[in-house]
């Protein structure tokens, strides 16, 4: 499949891309992607949440009441988690919710979600740019351009590119990601995926290995 390259003022230049079928026409596997965009989300979640136990209380150990004969449940000290402010039976402890995930079934998640994009007409190629300075206006002026206003967009870089990267920052509906750290989720996150040639090229790189 091919693709217009277009510059950052939404012109078309005359060049044109060829994606590759093995990245960006595979027939996408869901199972795949879910299992992808799980770990992610795992990987994201801190795991800190910790209620007290019975042994933790700071409250008396007496014992309330007597064993029988009272009418209801033989309740302990003031601890019991039966009462209220007592413990918390069975509560959440800190734990590590991330687990192992081969890279060949990430790598086939990526190309899968890469390839829905396309088939959405969801994938944007421009010509490589840099930005002089970190201004937020000129990358507004480049979505403008691109009419990609009000459209949550991801913009693949080929590496690490500060400038471009502090002029999306305090936009919500904008994310900068370097080629080879491009995830799944972000992708699918995505309504557009704008990729600049040398990025696109990196991505080819990494996922036909």
């Amino acid at each position: 499949m091919e693709l217009s390259v277009l510059n950052i003022k939404g012109q078309e230049t005359g060049k044109k891309v060829v994606l590759n079928d093995a990245v960006f026409g595979i027939e996408p596997n869901d199972h795949a992607i879910y299992l992808d965009v799980k770990q992610y989300l795992a990987d994201q979640r801190q795991g800190t949440a910790k209620s007290k136990e019975r042994s933790e209380m700071s409250g008396s150990t007496r014992k309330l009441g007597r064993q029988k004969g009272g009418g209801g449940a033989r309740r302990g000290d003031i601890n019991s988690p039966v009462l209220v402010g007592g413990a918390r039976v069975f509560g959440p402890k800190p734990r590590d919710y991330s687990f192992k995930l081969n890279k060949k079934v990430k790598a086939l998640a990526r190309r899968s979600a890469l390839t829905y994009k396309v088939n959405e007409g969801a994938l944007v190629v421009v010509e490589d740019f840099e930005l002089e300075t970190p201004r937020t206006k000129s990358f507004k002026e480049i979505l403008a351009a691109l009419k990609l206003e009000g459209k949550k967009v991801l913009m693949v870089t080929p590496g690490a590119n500060k400038n471009i990267y502090l002029s999306a920052r305090n936009l919500p509906e904008a994310k900068v990601s370097a080629a080879c750290n491009v995830n799944t989720y972000s992708v699918l996150n995505a309504g557009v995926v704008v990729m600049t040639e040398s990025a696109l090229q990196n991505i080819e790189t990494v996922l036909t290995k």
